[in-house]
């Protein structure tokens, strides 16, 4: 836009110097003057210009930032899903071991308490046969000359069926 404006500007001067008389000093300050404001014109609008292209990247880093941000929190979000579900899972593995001990504990006192009973039973059951094995002891009293009675202990053999020779 500068150069136009030279040129428009050159011209006449050129044209002026070429033999015609030079123009008077009132044309040469207008032309001056126009230069002058032309480039402050210029320049304000290259300001506007700048001003207006800051405004527009100051836009698009903001919109990246949100973007960077947004993509962050997402990413935030996702390890914290996982990491509360690998939680939940170790809580759940955790309780159906607990489960398991428990009910293998619970087995094995019942093995234990029928092991037992079967032990009670089996001594109760060898007493029994011991008793029938040996002849319970009698006492017989009887009568002496004197009238005391004397205490007597016959043991008796269980009857198997066989003689003894």
């Amino acid at each position: 836009m500068v150069v136009p404006c030279l040129v428009a500007l050159a011209v006449p001067v050129a044209l002026a110097g070429c033999g015609a008389t030079a123009p008077p000093k009132h044309a040469e300050q207008n032309a001056a003057e126009l230069e002058r404001s032309e480039e402050a014109a210029q320049k304000k609008q290259e300001a506007a210009e700048i001003e207006q292209d800051h405004e527009v990247l100051s836009a698009i880093e903001g919109k990246k930032r949100e973007e960077v941000a947004e993509r962050n929190a997402k990413h935030t979000e996702a390890l914290a899903a996982t990491r509360a579900k690998k939680k939940e899972e170790a809580a759940a593995k955790k309780v159906e071991h607990e489960e398991e001990a428990a009910e293998a504990n619970a087995k094995k006192r019942e093995q234990d308490v029928k092991a037992e009973t079967r032990k009670k039973r089996e001594a109760l059951k060898r007493k029994a046969a011991a008793k029938t094995r040996t002849a319970p002891v009698q006492q017989q009293t009887s009568n002496t000359a004197e009238g005391k009675p004397v205490a007597s202990t016959q043991a008796q053999t269980p009857s198997t069926g066989q003689t003894h020779e």
